[in-house]
C-alpha cells in the first residue's frame, strides 16, 4: 500500500514542530515494518506533489491542502471536513448538537477569548479577560488584526485535564500538565496545580468518541477542566496533536485503523 503522511505546516504547530513530525515519524517506522511504501510530505509541497497514494494520513491544515485532498478520491485520515470542523466556532456549534459539557458564557473567574475561524496559531489567538471591561479590549485587539470570528466562555475553575484519543481502538490517555509541566503557551497555569480530582475518564472517552465521530475525524486530542465534584467541560478539542506524552502507544492505535482500512 502506497501511503503518503502529510506533514503540518509550520504556523499550524507553535511551538511543536518537532514533537508533531515525531509522531508521524513513529507512525511511518511502524507503516514501513508492514510492507508499506511511505512517504513524508509536507503540506506546503502538497499542491504540487504528482502519485496517486492509496491512503493519506494527514496533520495539514492550510486550506489548499484540505481541498486538494477532498480531490484524490481515496481514504484521507483525518477528513478535510473534519479537520474543518475543528475550527473553532464550527467546533462549538458541533458540541452544542451532540450535547458535549461546555463551559458557562457568563461567570465570575474571567474570560476566554479565542479565534474562531482557525487552529490556534500563536498565542494571541487564545487571550484571558479577567473582566467583561477587558474581554471588550481583547476583542478589539483581535478585531484589528483582522479575526472576526471568535468565541468567549467562561472561565472554569479545577483540574485541567489533556486527554488523546484514537477513534475506532481502545486507546484513550488523559494527563495532567501542571504534574509534567509541558506547556505550549503557558495557559495551562491559570488553573494551578492539579488536585486529581476524581472524575469519570470512561466517560470522557465515550464523550470524545462521539464528539470526534460528530467531527468527522478518527485521531483528536483536546482539553478539559475537571470540578472539584468530578463534573467537566470540554474546553479544546482539535485533530491529529502530538501525542508526545503517549507517542508509542498513540502510533500503534493509528496503524491498527489504518489497518482495518486495508482490509476494507
Amino acid at each position: 500500500m502506497r501511503v503518503w503522511l502529510i506533514q503540518r505546516a509550520e504556523r499550524y504547530s507553535p511551538n511543536s514542530v518537532e514533537k508533531d513530525l515525531a509522531i508521524l515519524s513513529a507512525v511511518a517506522g511502524r507503516l514501513q515494518r508492514l510492507d508499506c511504501e511511505v512517504e513524508l510530505v509536507p503540506e506546503e509541497e502538497l499542491p504540487h506533489r504528482e502519485g496517486s497514494p492509496q491512503l493519506v494520513l494527514t496533520m495539514g491544515r492550510l486550506p489548499e491542502t484540505l481541498e486538494r485532498l477532498k480531490t484524490l478520491g481515496i481514504p484521507v485520515i483525518n477528513s478535510s471536513e473534519g479537520i474543518e470542523n475543528c475550527a473553532r466556532s464550527r467546533l462549538q456549534a458541533l458540541m452544542e448538537s451532540v450535547g458535549t459539557p461546555m463551559p458557562p458564557q457568563e461567570g465570575s473567574d474571567g474570560y476566554w477569548l479565542k479565534r474562531g475561524d482557525a487552529a490556534a496559531q500563536g498565542r494571541g489567538d487564545v487571550v484571558f479577560a479577567e473582566s467583561k471591561e477587558q474581554l471588550a479590549e481583547r476583542i478589539k485587539e483581535m478585531e484589528q488584526r483582522g479575526i472576526k470570528d471568535y468565541t468567549v466562555s467562561a472561565h472554569v475553575v479545577g483540574d485541567l485535564v489533556k486527554f488523546y484519543g484514537v477513534r475506532g481502538t481502545d486507546f484513550f490517555r488523559y494527563y495532567y500538565p501542571t504534574d509534567d509541566g509541558q506547556t505550549k503557551f503557558d495557559d495551562e497555569q491559570r488553573n494551578g496545580p492539579a488536585h486529581h480530582y476524581a472524575f469519570d475518564a470512561s466517560d470522557l472517552q465515550q464523550q470524545m468518541n462521539h464528539l470526534a465521530g460528530a467531527v468527522g475525524i478518527d485521531i483528536y486530542g483536546g482539553d478539559c477542566i475537571v470540578r472539584e465534584d468530578g463534573s467537566y467541560c470540554v474546553i479544546d478539542f482539535n485533530d491529529w496533536p502530538s501525542f508526545s506524552r503517549c507517542r508509542e502507544e498513540a502510533a500503534d492505535a493509528i496503524v491498527e485503523i489504518v489497518n482495518k482500512e486495508k482490509k476494507q
